[in-house]
C-alpha cells in the first residue's frame, strides 16, 4: 500500500518545491521512520544544484512505523537516529573498520561531482509515478523515510529531543568524530578550530571531551565566537576577511602558542581558498584537518608541510553509527557535550526557505525542521 509523505524536493534547477512522493512497503531490509526532526546543514541547500530531483535532508530522528522480516536492530515505535552512511559490513572498507566509507552503500566516493557521484537507492520512493533519490538514500526533509536497517540507529536515552537527536546525524557526528576518532586528539593539547558554525562547535566540544588544554576559536562573525566559548574554547581570534589563507592569524596562533604552532588544527568553514590554511596553524609534525569537505581544486604552497605535518580529509568523522552515537548521547546525558543550545531555531516545513536564508547568512549554529 503506498503511503503519502509530504517532502521538500529539490528539483535539480537550483530551487525546491513542497509536494507529496509515495513510499511502498518496506522490504525485507529496511525500516519506515516517521521523521519527527531534520537538521540542515550547507549540504542540504547544495543538493539543490546536483542536477537531478531529489527528496532533501540527510539529518534526522523519528519513531519507527514498520520494519522488514530481518530487521532486528530496532523494533516498531523505536525513537530512531537516521545515519546515512549506512554500511554493508561486507566489503573490504568495512571489513576494515571503515564503515562510514563502505564501497557498497556509500552515496559519497571520489569523483568531479563529489556527493553526486555515490550510490544512489532509487526503489521505494516515486515523485509524479517517477523513481525518486532521497538524499544520500534517506532523505530526512520528509514526513516519512524508508531506509535501510543500517541507517537507524535505537536513540538509547528518553532525555534526547527528537530535534537534538536529528543533528547528530552529520554536523555533530562530522566534528565530534574528526577529533575523537581521525585526529585522536590528546589530553592536554592545543587545538586551532577554524569555523564555529555547527560542525565547529561539534569539534570544539570533542577537543574539550578529549581535555585538550588550549582550544583557540577563529571566525568572522563574533557572535559565533561567543557561542564558541560557551561550548568550550578557551580563546577567541576574529580572523579579517583580507587574511589571505588566514596566515596573519596563523602568527597569532603561533604568539598564543610558545611560538611554535598548534598540535591540531580543524578547517570547518567549507571555503576554498582557507584549506590549506589549518596547515598553517600547527606546528611541525602537527595535524592539519580538512573537516568541511572541500571538494573544489585549491593550491597549497608546500612551504606549509614543513616540517612532518600531517594533513588528513576524513569522512563523517570516520562514523560508525552503532558505537559513536551512544557514546555522543552518554555525553550529552552526563552534561559535558551540548545539543540544544546548539539549535538556535526551529522551523515548519513550509520555512524551509527562510531556514535557507538563515543558514547562509550566518544567523543559526544549527536549524532545525520539525514535522509534527
Amino acid at each position: 500500500m503506498s503511503l503519502h509523505s509530504k517532502s521538500a524536493i529539490a528539483t535539480g534547477d537550483g530551487n525546491f518545491v513542497i509536494d507529496h512522493v509515495n513510499l511502498s512497503d518496506s522490504k525485507s531490509d529496511e525500516v519506515l521512520v516517521k521523521i519527527k526532526a531534520a537538521g540542515l546543514c550547507h549540504t542540504d541547500h547544495d543538493s539543490l544544484h546536483w542536477g537531478k530531483p531529489i527528496v532533501m535532508g540527510h539529518e534526522g530522528a523519528g519513531i519507527v512505523e514498520e520494519i522488514g522480516a530481518q530487521v532486528k536492530n530496532v523494533a516498531v515505535g523505536d525513537s530512531v537516529i537516521l545515519n546515512w552512511a549506512t554500511p554493508c559490513r561486507s566489503c573490504f572498507q568495512c571489513k576494515e573498520g571503515n564503515e562510514h566509507i563502505c564501497e557498497n552503500n556509500s552515496p559519497v566516493v571520489a569523483g568531479a561531482n563529489g556527493y553526486t557521484e555515490g550510490h544512489a537507492h532509487l526503489e521505494g520512493t516515486t515523485w509524479k509515478n517517477t523513481p525518486i533519490e532521497r538524499s544520500f538514500n534517506i532523505g530526512t526533509l520528509s514526513e516519512y523515510a524508508l531506509v535501510k536497517a543500517s541507517a537507524v540507529v535505537k536513540n538509547p536515552s528518553d532525555k534526547l529531543s527528537f530535534p537534538a537527536a536529528s543533528i547528530i546525524s552529520c554536523g555533530v557526528m562530522t566534528g565530534y568524530g574528526s577529533v575523537i576518532n581521525s585526529a585522536k586528539v590528546k589530553e592536554n593539547s592545543s587545538v586551532v578550530v577554524l569555523g564555529t558554525g555547527g560542525v565547529g562547535l561539534s569539534v570544539i566540544q570533542g577537543a574539550k571531551i578529549n581535555k585538550a588544554s588550549k582550544i583557540i576559536a577563529i571566525d568572522i562573525n563574533e557572535q559565533r565566537l561567543q557561542m564558541a566559548q560557551i561550548f568550550g574554547a578557551t580563546h577567541l581570534l576574529k580572523a579579517n576577511k583580507k587574511d589571505k589563507g588566514l596566515l596573519e592569524a596563523a602568527e597569532k596562533v603561533r604568539q598564543m602558542t610558545d611560538g611554535r604552532g598548534a598540535d591540531y588544527a580543524f578547517e570547518c568553514t567549507a571555503v576554498p581558498e582557507l584549506g590549506a590554511a589549518p596547515l598553517a596553524m600547527v606546528r611541525n609534525a602537527g595535524t592539519a584537518v580538512q573537516v568541511s569537505g572541500i571538494e573544489q581544486e585549491i593550491v597549497i604552497d608546500m612551504n606549509l608541510f614543513e616540517w612532518d605535518k600531517i594533513y588528513i580529509n576524513p569522512l563523517y568523522g570516520g562514523c560508525n553509527p552503532e558505537r559513536d552515537f551512544p557514546k555522543i548521547v552518554s555525553h550529552y546525558e552526563s552534561g559535558i557535550l551540548k545539543l540544544d543550545e546548539m539549535i538556535t531555531r526551529t522551523y515548519p516545513l513550509e520555512n524551509l526557505q527562510q531556514a535557507f536564508d538563515d543558514m547562509l547568512a550566518g544567523r543559526n549554529a544549527k536549524g532545525v525542521i520539525l514535522f509534527d
